[in-house]
This record gives C-alpha cells, structure tokens and sequence, in this order.
C-alpha cells in the first residue's frame, strides 16, 4: 500500500469534516440520503453509458493498482540496476540471472527479448521503444476517462438542487410558507456540495496523481530502453551510469561517488 495516498485520501476526508464541524456543531444538517442518491447514482448511471459497465470494472482496477497500491520510481536505483547488468554482461555473464531478480516488469520484457535472441538489435530496439510509447498513451487514455469522470458529480449535484427548489417552490403557500424557505434551501443546496466534493476532493486529484504516475513511469522505461541500447554495446558502467543520468534532473542524479562506489 501506498501510505502517502492513504495519508492524502485522509487529510481530504478531514479537511471535508472539519470545514463542516467549524460551520455547524450539528452535522446531521449535512446528511441528506436523496441528495446522495442523486450525486452518486447519477454519477455512476453517466459514466456506465459513457464507457460501459466492463470498462468502469477496469477503470477501479487503475485507481487501486496505480495509485493505492503504486509507488513513486526510483530513478537511482534502475540506473544501478543497468549498471549491474552493462558490467555483468561484459564479463560475459548471461542475462537469464537477471530477468527473475528484477522487479521492473519494462525491464524484465527486455532482458527476455535479449536472451530469446529472435529479433535482430535495430529490431528489438524498435520493439521495446514501441511498448514504452504505447504503455504511456494507455495509461494517458485511462487518465483522460477517469478525470472526464469529474463534470459528473457536480451536474448530478446542480440537477438535485434543481429538483429541490422544484419541490420547494411548489409546496409554497400559507402562514408559515415564508419559515420553510430556509431549511428548505439547505437541503436544495446539499446535493451541490456533494457534488463538487465529490469532483474536487477526490476524482480530480486521482487523475492528477495518475498523470504524474504516467509520465514518472514513462521516463523511467526511457532509461531502461537507453539502457539496453547501451548495454548491447557492451558500454562501460560508468559511461552507462553518465548517459542515463543526462535524462534527470541535476538533484535527481546518480552521485558519481555512488557510481565510483
């Protein structure tokens, strides 16, 4: 687990409650189960038509995997990584030895590609730039849905106070008509706030981590396709270490105390 996202998930939930608690010291004021059903059924309803029942399935599946269960890339240690494998295959060592201890599934395609010895090198440069190109372009795709997610809850949410001053409006009239406008309002108002809670404390943050994961995890593949290019020459370590870090920025870099090391 991904006890960052956890520790954010929480502070939205306590900011949500504690800017409610400094508002009112009765928040059963907040609760309004109509209001819920509208925001969140109508939410739900929207985005099946929009990408199919199938599709929302694996769209909880990116949110768990990629961002509960997801960490950030440690650039320094798959620099290290392809500094281990340049130096090993110089001395003639196989690849096999590597493909089960790395944990980088990007890497681990590539060291199989190698070893398979199938494609030629222009080939297989080819091949694994390809996967990085379409690896980013779906995890953007998967993004772009679950942020267009967001213009939901807000609608839903202005539908619902719609549907309030409706019934408010209609049920007006005699001697205490003018005291019922108040609380009534309230509850108009209600839906509003579930819905752009709803958008602003949760999906659209999701979505914004999710780029961030993508384009993290996208640089990380272009070191390791830059890498294999450079481990198939048989390049020096060091010299490995050097070209990998020109992707970074200078305080994200491999210390060349570190390389020496």
């Amino acid at each position: 687990m991904n006890i960052y996202q956890i520790i954010g998930f929480s502070l939205a939930i306590g900011v949500l409650i504690g800017g409610l608690k400094l508002s009112s010291d009765n928040l059963s004021i907040f609760l309004d189960f109509p209001s819920v059903f509208i925001v969140l059924g109508g939410t739900f309803a929207a985005t099946s038509i929009s990408f199919q029942l199938n599709r929302l399935v694996t769209l909880f599946k990116v949110f768990f995997i990629r961002v509960i269960k997801g960490q950030r890339f440690q650039y320094k240690d798959t620099i290290k990584e392809m500094m281990r494998i340049a130096e090993a295959y110089r001395r003639g060592e196989s690849l096999d030895n590597f493909i089960g201890r790395t944990h980088d599934p990007f890497l681990k395609d590539a060291l199989e590609l190698i070893v398979e010895n199938i494609l030629d090198t222009e080939h297989l440069l080819e091949v694994i730039e390809n996967r990085a190109e379409n690896m980013m372009i779906t995890q953007s795709e998967e993004t772009r849905k679950i942020k267009s997610i967001s213009k939901y809850p807000p609608a839903f949410g202005m539908m619902g106070t719609t549907i309030g001053m409706i019934v408010l409006l209609a049920n007006l009239g005699g001697e205490d008509a003018i005291k019922m406008i108040g609380p009534a309002m309230g509850v108009c108002l209600i839906t509003t706030m579930y819905g752009v809670a709803i958008a602003n404390l949760i999906i659209i943050p999701i979505a914004e981590n999710l780029n961030d994961n993508t384009r993290e995890q996208y640089l990380k593949n272009r070191i390791i396709v830059e890498g294999v290019k450079l481990l198939l020459k048989k390049t020096n370590p060091i010299v490995v270490a050097i070209e990998l870090n020109s992707f970074l920025q200078p305080k994200d870099r491999l210390d060349r105390k570190e390389i020496v090391g």
